[in-house]
């Protein structure tokens, strides 16, 4: 596990379930491990990090140092992936409240738009290797 990042999402956002399958398809040098905000990993990597989880609904993503989350967090995601994905991470030069306002209206929207699954997704038996914390939370 060292040296990988760590990806926490909405386990019930279904755009946000989307978005770790996206992810997982471009990660072609394994830089990502995955995590429900909703699991035990993802609650206490947020406490580690003091990020509050009634506050944000966000991905995150935690290096070893450090918890970037919102349109920092997705950009910097976005460095690591095959293909053109990389490109957008120019877009961290804009001030972080004008990126987070897209960001922002994206989330709020989500469910609406998107939906939500009564519980976490669980992966296949060939990506569980990938997720920290793959049982169902309560």
């Amino acid at each position: 596990m060292q040296n990988k990042k760590i990806i926490l999402f909405d386990g019930v956002c279904n755009l946000c379930n989307g978005a770790i399958t996206f992810i997982i398809q471009r990660d072609k040098n394994d830089v990502f491990r995955y995590a429900p905000l909703q699991s035990e990993v993802g609650k206490n990597l947020a406490a580690k990090h003091h990020i509050d989880l009634n506050k944000i609904d966000s991905i995150i993503l935690v290096t070893e140092d450090k918890a970037y989350s919102k349109s920092t967090a997705a950009l910097r995601i976005a460095k690591h992936l095959y293909g053109g994905w990389p490109l957008l991470a120019v877009f961290l030069i804009l001030p972080r409240f004008l990126r987070n306002a897209v960001y922002d209206f994206i989330a709020r929207n989500r469910y609406k738009w998107f939906g939500k699954k009564d519980a976490c997704m669980i992966p296949t038996p060939e990506l569980k290797s990938k997720f920290l914390d793959y049982e169902q939370p309560q």
